[in-house]
């Protein structure tokens, strides 16, 4: 393989990557830009959507698209239950940051050591469906893998959906508006805990569509959630919290240096919390920081 083709492989697998941190850093994103909440139970939630796919793709029905149909779904739901009955109690209070670190690292012990109880601590990986198999030719002897183009296609797909929604539907608009002033959108009548169980829904929701495309690419263990929190903390902080254009480029930034980074002696798991330092140094809220979306 030539030097060109190696890395032009390398961009592609670094964009995949940032695609699926993409999927996880906007959720985080969205649930701290509306209900300015740090959700440490993100990690696991995209981890126990991969462990939904899986399920689903060594069932009898054996549909992968299923697979992510019942991650979204069932993760969805599991965010739900996290923020209606246990996160909502913690709004308002004097110490309402510490509480909630405190009750979302709880759940990811929990909810870990119950998917390690079922699961296993063993590794685990699925195959991409046949039809998103092979490769699509570009020309000049370059190619893209099928599966990682629709990776990058999805995160494209739900970067768009998302800032159409905002930008452009009452809903949105209602959304912008609680995140500005929570208080003041409860006298003009909004629903503020339907509205925040609603974000923090589709936030899950996005987590466990990045985890179910994520277990045809990496191997899915309970400790997945873990690893996969940092690197979202580190894209949301790069691009700036709360800023979703912002999380697709930070995503794509890490991504990059992951991929790049780890021909230079392991230096992948290096670069992105150097380019989080550079950042913070540089601009402590992130590169889109403080624009709207």
């Amino acid at each position: 393989m030539s030097t060109h083709s190696l890395v032009f492989e390398q961009i592609i697998t670094g964009i995949s990557i940032g695609s699926r941190l993409f999927l996880v850093a906007v959720g985080l994103s969205l649930i701290f830009g509306v209900l300015d909440v740090l959700n440490f139970t993100h990690g696991v939630l995209y981890m126990l959507g991969a462990y939904v796919a899986i399920v689903a793709v060594e069932s009898t029905v054996g549909s992968f698209l299923l697979g992510i149909v019942a991650a979204i779904f069932v993760v969805a739901i599991v965010g739900g239950v996290l923020e209606a009955v246990f996160i909502r109690r913690l709004y308002g209070r004097e110490e309402e940051v510490l509480d909630q670190l405190l009750l979302t690292f709880a759940f990811v012990l929990i909810i870990t050591d119950a998917v390690r109880a079922i699961f296993g601590s063993q590794a685990r990986l699925i195959s991409a469906p046949d039809a998103l198999t092979g490769s699509i030719p570009l020309g000049a002897g370059l190619s893209i893998p099928t599966y990682r183009a629709f990776v990058i296609l999805m995160a494209l797909l739900v970067l768009g959906a998302i800032l159409a929604v905002l930008r452009y539907t009452n809903v949105g608009r209602i959304v912008r508006a609680t995140s500005s002033d929570r208080e003041m959108a409860r006298l003009l009548g909004i629903n503020v805990p339907k509205l925040y169980t609603g974000v923090f829904v589709v936030g899950a929701a996005l987590a466990g569509l990045g985890g179910a495309l994520a277990a045809p690419l990496q191997s899915v263990s309970p400790s997945l959630g873990n690893s996969v929190i940092v690197e979202a903390f580190v894209v949301v902080v790069i691009g700036g919290l709360g800023s979703f254009f912002g999380a697709f480029v930070g995503a794509m930034i890490i991504g990059l240096l992951i991929a790049l980074g780890s021909g230079v002696a392991g230096a992948g798991d290096l670069f992105p919390f150097l380019a989080m330092i550079v950042v913070l140094v540089w601009r402590p809220t992130g590169l889109f920081g403080g624009a709207e979306a």
